[in-house]
C-alpha cells in the first residue's frame, strides 16, 4: 500500500507535537516537585513515658488439689449388705454410705444389756448387805470385820456394773459402725467394693474416696533461682514488699481462659526439692461451679512485689529486628525519628515493661509506623487506644449533627465515589453546547414569570 507524501508529513507533525507535550508535562511536574521541597512529616501517635507502680507477677505452673480428701474405710468387719449412696454425688459428713450385716453386733448389744442388768442386781444386793451389817455393828451384834467385808463387796458390785455398762457402750458403738458413714463433706467417687464382699478393719483397700472441692488448692512450682532473685530485689529496694492479704493470685485454665474467681496465697514451703530445684507454693481458690477438678493443670499468676517506678509502653510500640532484639521508635526534640534498643523484662496485659534503654519523659511512637524510619520527620500527636478512639469519634460525630453541620441531606453520589459511566457520558463537558443549554435552562425567570428557554438549535444540539 503506497502512502502519499501529504499524509506522511501530517503523521510526523502530530508525533512531534505529542512528544513536545509530554516533555512539557514532565518539566511541569519536576518544577512542582522542586517547589514543594522535602516530603511532609508523617503523622504518628506517641506516648510519653512516665514512671508508675506496677505489680511484679510471676506466671507459674500448678496442679489443682482438693482441700480435704478422705478414704472411706470400715471400722468393724463383716459382710457388705447394701450400698446406700449414689456414686459421684455430693455427700455430707455423717451420711450413711455402706451397711455391714448388723446381726452379730445386735446380739452383742443384747448380751451387754443383760450383763448390765445382772451387775445392777448384784450391786443392789451388796448395798443392802452393807446397810444391814452396819446396823448390827451399831448394836454390837457383829464385829467391824463383817462390816468391812460387806462394804468391799458393795464396791466390787459397783465396779462390775460400771464394767458392764462400758461393754454395752462398746457393743452399741460397734453396732453403729456397721453403718459406714461419710467422714467429711464433699464429692464421693465410685464404690471400690460391692455388696456381698467381706471387709475388715485390717484391709488395705478403701470402700470409696471423698474429696472436698470448694474451695480447692493450687500447688504451684517456682524455680528456686527465680525466688532468690525476687528476694534480692526486695532486699535491695528495687521492689516493694506487698502488704499482707493484698497480693492477688489469678489462675488460667489449660485452654487459655482466665478463671473468674481470684485466690489467695497461703504459704511457701521452706524446702527445695532436690530433683527439680523448685519450691512449692500453695494458693486457695473458691470453686462454686466445680470448674476446678483435682489434678487439673493450670497456670497461676502470683503478685510477688511492686516495681514503684516501672516504665511501660504499649505492646504494639515494641519492634523486633531480624535477630529478635527489641527496639522502639522515639520522637526527639527536633520531631525526627530515633531508633533505640531496649530490654523488655515482662509483659503486663497489653503493655511491656522496659528495664533498659528508656527514660522518663521519652516520647515513644505507638502508631503510624508505615512511613517512618530513623531520621524521618514526623508530626506527633497523643496516641489513643483503638477502643477509646472509636468511642471518641462516635461522640464527635454526634456533636457535629447536633450543630446542624451533619444534618444536610446526603449527595446522590457519595464523596470519593466515582460516577458511573452512564453518568459521566450524560454530564456535559465545560464549553459544550449541552453545557450552554443547561445554563440557559437555569437562567432566572423573566418579569412575566416565564423562564427563558434556549434556542431550538441549541436543544437539538444537546439531543445529539
Amino acid at each position: 500500500m503506497r502512502v502519499s507524501a501529504p499524509t506522511l508529513f501530517m503523521a510526523t507533525a502530530l508525533g512531534l507535537l505529542a512528544l513536545s507535550g509530554c516533555q512539557g508535562e514532565t518539566k511541569t511536574a519536576n518544577a512542582q516537585q522542586g517547589a514543594g521541597g522535602a516530603p511532609p512529616p508523617s503523622p504518628v501517635g506517641i506516648v510519653e513515658v512516665r514512671p508508675e507502680p506496677i505489680a511484679v507477677t510471676s506466671e507459674l505452673p500448678g496442679r489443682i488439689a482438693p482441700t480435704r480428701i478422705a478414704e472411706v474405710r470400715p471400722r468393724v468387719g463383716g459382710i457388705i449388705v447394701q450400698r446406700v449412696f449414689e456414686q459421684g454425688s455430693d455427700v455430707d459428713e455423717g451420711d450413711p454410705l455402706f451397711q455391714i450385716d448388723p446381726a452379730t453386733f445386735q446380739v452383742a448389744v443384747e448380751s451387754a444389756q443383760a450383763g448390765v442388768a445382772k451387775a445392777d442386781a448384784v450391786l443392789t444386793q451388796a448395798r443392802q448387805d452393807a446397810e444391814r451389817t452396819q446396823a448390827l455393828v451399831a448394836r454390837n451384834t457383829v464385829g467391824t470385820a463383817n462390816l468391812e467385808t460387806a462394804v468391799a463387796t458393795q464396791r466390787q458390785a459397783e465396779a462390775d456394773l460400771a464394767s458392764a455398762r462400758a461393754q454395752l457402750r462398746a457393743a452399741q458403738i460397734n453396732l453403729d459402725y456397721a453403718t459406714v458413714r461419710a467422714p467429711i463433706s464433699g464429692r464421693i467417687g465410685r464404690a471400690l467394693i460391692t455388696e456381698g464382699a467381706l471387709v475388715s478393719t485390717t484391709g488395705t483397700e478403701a470402700l470409696a474416696t471423698i474429696q472436698q472441692l470448694d474451695p480447692v488448692y493450687a500447688d504451684i512450682q517456682q524455680p528456686v533461682s527465680q525466688l532468690l532473685r525476687l528476694r534480692e530485689a526486695l532486699r535491695t529496694g528495687q521492689l516493694t514488699q506487698l502488704e499482707e492479704n493484698v497480693a492477688q493470685v489469678r489462675l488460667k485454665l489449660d485452654d487459655g481462659s482466665e478463671y473468674p474467681y481470684p485466690g489467695r496465697l497461703l504459704f511457701s514451703e521452706s524446702t527445695v526439692e532436690e530433683t527439680s530445684g523448685q519450691v512449692t507454693l500453695r494458693a486457695e481458690f473458691p470453686n462454686p461451679d466445680d470448674t476446678l477438678l483435682p489434678g487439673l493443670y493450670v497456670r497461676v499468676a502470683v503478685d510477688q512485689g511492686i516495681d514503684a517506678k516501672a516504665l511501660a509502653v504499649p505492646n504494639q510500640a515494641v519492634q523486633r529486628d531480624t535477630s529478635g532484639q527489641a527496639f522502639l521508635y522515639l520522637v526527639n526534640a527536633n520531631n525526627t525519628v530515633e531508633q533505640r534498643t531496649v530490654t523488655v523484662v515482662r509483659v503486663v496485659g497489653n503493655r511491656s515493661v522496659i528495664s533498659q534503654g528508656l527514660a522518663a519523659g521519652d516520647k515513644v511512637i505507638a502508631d503510624g509506623f508505615q512511613k517512618i524510619g530513623p531520621g524521618a520527620p514526623v508530626a506527633p500527636t497523643p496516641w489513643t487506644p483503638v477502643g477509646a478512639a472509636a468511642e471518641g469519634l462516635s461522640k464527635d460525630a454526634g456533636k457535629t449533627d447536633a450543630t446542624g453541620a451533619g444534618a444536610q441531606a446526603p449527595a446522590s453520589t457519595p464523596a470519593g465515589q466515582a460516577a458511573s459511566p452512564e453518568a459521566q457520558r450524560a454530564t456535559p463537558a465545560p464549553g459544550s453546547d449541552a453545557a450552554a443549554a443547561g445554563k440557559a435552562n437555569s437562567a432566572p425567570q423573566d418579569a412575566g414569570g416565564q423562564r427563558a428557554t434556549a434556542p431550538a438549535a441549541d436543544a437539538s444540539t444537546t439531543a445529539r
